[in-house]
């Protein structure tokens, strides 16, 4: 699935499935769509259609400079960086929170909001926006809109609860989703593992056993690697 998409889906709380569609032309042959090849783009497997969006979205802006310092500042101190992947300015949380705020636009009121919420807070609080305010007075600052009631909901809460439970939401799934991310938690993907055939306890208990040339076909480890082949009768060769 699409990161963006699984990350909205995430975020707004919405169902999402995949989706393949099939055509047909006038005279009932299949119509496929072909796909970027893996060499031809960092957006492999994209549709034609999602390429073009994706360029129009990264073309735009959302948040001005100051905006983007905040939300890196916000980010950090949502989930502060560690060895030795780094943390979310590594997993370039910020640039991805501003991407979805322009692909969901009904995040945009929130995150815009609760920005200057935050530089006002700080302002009256520490007379400094919050970006350039101690890593304390900003915790000061956060533990105030870091919780909300559970009883109320969310799109009821000032906007201010709004706007960090979206920001930690973004910040986590922005960073765990990242290749840096991915590298923190050693997570390593479908890993083959080691199968000896059934135990041979198992296989007395059912009066079986195994023809010693399959065991020896399917069964060496040696060979793991070694894409099995078959003959026009169904029959293992290798």
């Amino acid at each position: 699935m699409d990161r963006r998409k699984s990350i909205q889906t995430i975020i707004l709380g919405a169902g999402a499935s995949a989706l393949a569609f099939h055509g047909c032309n006038t005279e009932g042959g299949a119509v496929t769509e072909e796909i970027p090849a893996a060499g031809d783009t960092k957006y492999f497997g994209r549709t034609p259609e999602e390429l073009e969006r994706i360029e129009k979205l990264n073309a735009e802006q959302l948040f001005n400079d100051h905006e983007m310092e905040t939300i890196a500042i916000l980010s950090t101190v949502i989930l502060p960086p560690k060895d030795p992947h780094g943390g979310p300015i590594e997993a370039k949380v910020p640039e991805f929170i501003e991407f979805m705020g322009k692909d969901v636009p009904e995040m945009q009121n929130t995150l815009l909001g609760g920005l200057m919420w935050l530089d006002h807070k700080s302002n009256t609080e520490f007379g400094t926006e919050f970006k350039s305010a101690t890593l304390e007075q900003q915790k000061q600052i956060l533990d105030t809109i870091c919780f909300h009631d559970m009883e109320v909901p969310l799109d009821e809460q000032p906007l201010e609860i709004q706007f960090f439970h979206l920001m930690r939401a973004l910040t986590m799934t922005g960073y765990y989703t990242s290749k840096v991310g991915i590298a923190d938690l050693g997570y390593k993907g479908n890993q083959p593992n080691v199968w000896d055939g059934v135990p041979q306890d198992v296989l007395d208990q059912h009066g079986v056993a195994y023809d010693p040339e399959w065991i020896a076909k399917c069964v060496d480890q040696s060979k793991r690697g070694v894409l099995a082949e078959w003959d026009d009768k169904g029959n293992l060769l290798t």
